[in-house]
């Protein structure tokens, strides 16, 4: 799962540059937001997996509690780094979007 994660990270960095060098080529309105929604899509991704990678660890390999606290510690600070991005990303809390009665992708 770790090498997962990682992978969508990187491959999601190298889909986010090729689309951002093709847009900015052709000149396309904003090839600069498309790259950071690319990036910012992939990083929360790969963040995903790789707290699923980090609770199955856990589990399996030895849940003592001094490892359940870690990880309980590692989930807080990747839950706060996807929350961050998330807004980045949309611009308005993750919980807004059904508020505001719009699909996802109708941002910005």
């Amino acid at each position: 799962m770790d090498g997962l994660g990682v992978l969508v990270l990187i491959v999601g960095a190298v889909y986010s540059m090729i689309a951002f060098l093709l847009r900015k080529r052709v000149g396309a309105d904003d090839p600069y937001h498309s790259y950071r929604k690319n990036m910012g899509k992939a990083i929360l991704l790969g963040l995903e997996l790789l707290v699923a990678a980090d609770i199955i660890r856990t589990v399996v390999v030895s849940p003592t509690l001094p490892n359940v606290l870690t990880l309980g510690l590692v989930v807080v600070i990747r839950t706060f780094l996807s929350i961050s991005l998330q807004v980045e990303l949309d611009g308005r809390w993750p919980w807004q979007r059904a508020e505001s009665g719009g699909s996802p992708e109708g941002l910005k």
